[in-house]
């Protein structure tokens, strides 16, 4: 099992001789408008992929299936649906499989639970993309524990640290788990995925697992920076169990 970290939560999974990519926003910097009702109008993604258009072409050529998360732009870009090719399969939540369809994918495999997939399996997790009035704006999204023999590994998706967080890893005992953090926020409410606390909250209730954050500084509503979280994971003595990776990076 291998895992590289693209961009934002847009990563590559090699598992089992198949390659998988969650999540793909593939826009060039500054395609879209900010997100709205933020301190800030910078243009999104703030900053390019790490990879030429040629290498992406071949990357997604390469790519044997999609899972998303949920469908907000940072998921799920317009270029995105634009790229790849409409009979890849594609994995994702129930309450997304139709308006997928509608973008003219044909085999769309929502997952209610769990799903089989050439000796991989997909167990869908609950999260919180926030609190209150925000979180329901924000609307249901999904996390994913994919397992192929004895590995595996933990993607939380868009979600605070929350009490279908902790059922997941005390679930599924995850030795690999990614976190979006960045403290994404908008103007009015709480942050709509993890914090720095919410991080280190995660590093006590699963000192066996590794953890790694992504979805950084790549979207004008992040609020805290890759630098910020080194430094309280280094505060905290977390260095060899809790990994911040640049774009580009592979996790394991």
């Amino acid at each position: 099992m291998k895992l590289q970290l693209l961009r934002n939560a847009t990563q590559i999974l090699k598992i089992n001789n198949k390659t998988i990519l969650i999540d793909p926003m593939l826009a060039p910097k500054e395609t879209y408008e900010a997100f709205q009702q933020t301190n800030n109008s910078l243009r999104n993604p703030l900053v390019d992929l790490p990879v030429n258009r040629d290498e992406l072409a071949l990357l997604i050529a390469q790519t044997d299936a999609v899972l998303l998360t949920h469908l907000h732009l940072d998921h799920w870009d317009t270029t995105a649906q634009q790229l790849l090719p409409k009979e890849i399969t594609l994995f994702c939540q129930e309450v997304d499989a139709e308006r997928i369809r509608e973008n003219g994918f044909t085999n769309v495999q929502p997952i209610a639970d769990e799903l089989s997939w050439n000796n991989i399996r997909f167990s869908r997790t609950d999260g919180q993309h926030g609190v209150g009035e925000t979180g329901k704006r924000m609307g249901i999204v999904s996390g994913f524990v994919i397992k192929h023999e004895q590995e595996s590994v933990y993607i939380a998706g868009d979600t605070i640290w929350c009490e279908e967080v902790e059922m997941a890893l005390d679930k599924y005992k995850p030795e690999r788990i990614v976190l979006n953090g960045g403290a994404a926020r908008f103007v009015m409410g709480e942050p709509i995925v993890m914090t720095i606390d919410d991080v280190l909250k995660v590093c006590s209730y699963a000192p066996e697992a590794m953890v790694y954050v992504v979805h950084l500084e790549a979207v004008n509503h992040g609020t805290e920076s890759r630098e910020e979280i080194r430094q309280a994971i280094e505060k905290y003595d977390l260095t060899l169990r809790c990994v911040v990776p640049d774009d580009g990076e592979y996790l394991f």
